[in-house]
């Protein structure tokens, strides 16, 4: 899509993309990616999944979102990428800048005479404080019940029956599950109140959100980008107003055609890296 034909966005959030695992859905957030202009994208953690990286599984459809990523650089896009719990190998690096790309562990932002708190939300994960190995073998499974997932469906489209999500099932089901997301939410909304701000936006969970919560203290409007697994979700403000944004309802971004090269072949994990390291020196510096 030519850019004059793209959507202009004020602000764009997008969470828990995982490149580099069998759930992620490059191909469909690339053709989101084009279909907008944002004027600042901020990728809030759990991008690329370090976890689990693994040469044998890094297709070009992944790499082209981190070239997209810097193309849009020189496009006067600002650029923020907070690191999460799944690329926390990034937060050696936080406070790196270089042209209009920085990465953080966290972003206030003033939108409209109103602040925003952006973090990833991991801090509030018990399992990552204290049992970060049971964590990464919950990945794993999770992963796993993605790519279980992918062939039911497969089975489900072959008798004319719709897709299913085994894993929002299985969170929608488990009372713990439940209530893990709304204490998730209630904490986060009530350190932004006793930090007077706004409004607080995080991911990590999985699950997207746009509601108020009131407490004793005051109110906040807590947001949740979701993810690009199984949701296909982002957050976007423009013109001073919040929303959840998704794929799956937005037929003009489903229909963008996106070139799909042949997967490159990579010896090591560190090929791969070296590869997102020379795009990222390609980004012009602001003078």
């Amino acid at each position: 899509m030519k850019k004059e034909n793209r959507r202009p966005v004020d602000v764009v959030v997008i969470s828990d993309v995982h490149l580099g695992t069998y759930g992620c859905q490059a191909d469909d957030l690339l053709r989101y990616l084009k279909s907008i202009n944002p004027k600042k994208l901020i990728l809030n953690g759990d991008i690329i999944d370090i976890w689990q990286f693994s040469k044998r599984y890094w297709p070009s459809s992944h790499m082209q979102i981190v070239k997209y990523i810097t193309s849009v650089l020189s496009k006067k896009t600002d650029v923020t990428y907070i690191t999460g719990n799944h690329d926390e190998m990034l937060r050696r690096f936080v406070g790196f800048e270089l042209g209009s790309f920085k990465i953080a562990n966290k972003v206030v932002l003033n939108l409209d005479g109103k602040k925003a708190w952006i973090f990833h939300g991991d801090v509030f994960d018990v399992t990552m404080q204290y049992s970060k190995w049971l964590a990464k073998l919950g990945a794993i499974g999770y992963d796993t019940l993605i790519v279980i997932n992918t062939f039911v469906n497969f089975l489900l489209k072959m008798i004319g029956k719709g897709k299913i999500s085994l894993s929002k099932r299985i969170k929608d089901s488990v009372k713990t599950a439940v209530k893990f997301i709304d204490d998730f939410e209630n904490t986060a909304a009530d350190i932004a109140i006793d930090n007077d701000y706004d409004y607080v936006v995080c991911g990590h969970i999985h699950q997207p959100q746009m509601r108020k919560i009131k407490t004793s203290k005051g109110e906040v409007t807590y947001l949740n980008s979701g993810d690009w697994i199984e949701n296909l979700t982002a957050l976007e403000y423009n013109n001073g107003h919040w929303r959840i944004y998704n794929y799956r309802e937005d037929l003009i971004a489903q229909a963008i055609e996106i070139n799909n090269k042949k997967s490159k072949t990579y010896q090591t994990n560190d090929d791969i890296f070296n590869d997102m390291v020379a795009e990222f020196l390609t980004i012009p510096i602001k003078k």
